[in-house]
């Protein structure tokens, strides 16, 4: 069996921890460079996040064709950053707009798509903010912005759940075989893509 698990939450949710407690490979979360696009150029700045998941979707093709399953430490179609970012004001909606674009167009190359398995889990405020103090190795820069992004991220997976039922798992298993669950055939179904921005609130 070949299957892509993402294991989604905010900032001090768990999820590298997850993914470590798997005892294997894993593809790892997107590590900034300093380099990234700073907005003036949306077009850019879309082209350049679309690469990163594309980049990020091969890397889970790998390890899935290596060992039969790739965990991600995050969704590596992170389309749902920049909605939630415009769902709580801290972006514009157009930056959302121009990243769906890119992101529709790799649907069409295939070269990113939607996970077999998101295993999703949110703790509450308080619980993030204890998890964070018990993590001294991470610096979490922007901790409060993404703790303010968890209410519309349950909402994007919220959806995705209600149109593919089955798909996402709410908190992280004890084991990763409980995320073993046949892959699914319409990884770059961009039909599905579109329903769910449809499904999504307004923004």
């Amino acid at each position: 069996m070949q299957v892509i698990v993402v294991v989604e939450g905010p900032s001090a949710a768990g999820k590298t921890t997850w993914c470590r407690a798997t005892g294997g490979p894993f593809v790892a979360e997107y590590s900034p460079t300093g380099q990234e696009p700073d907005g003036s150029d949306p077009v850019e700045q879309a082209t350049y996040w679309a690469q990163v998941n594309a980049q990020r979707w091969t890397q889970a093709l790998a390890l899935e064709n290596a060992t039969g399953m790739a965990v991600c430490d995050s969704d590596p179609l992170k389309l749902h950053y920049s909605w939630c970012l415009a769902a709580v004001g801290a972006a514009p909606v157009t930056r959302f707009e121009h990243e769906l674009a890119a992101v529709r167009r790799m649907f069409a190359q295939r070269r990113v798509g939607f996970a077999d398995v998101v295993l999703l889990s949110i703790p509450g405020p308080q619980q993030l903010v204890r998890q964070r103090a018990a993590d001294p190795t991470r610096r979490r820069r922007h901790f409060d912005l993404h703790a303010a992004l968890a209410e519309p991220l349950a909402e994007w997976y919220g959806a995705l759940d209600r149109l593919a039922p089955g798909r996402v798992l709410r908190g992280f298993p004890t084991g990763v075989e409980v995320a073993m669950r046949p892959p699914r055939p319409a990884r770059h179904d961009t039909e599905l893509l579109d329903r769910l921005i449809d499904e999504l609130p307004a923004i």
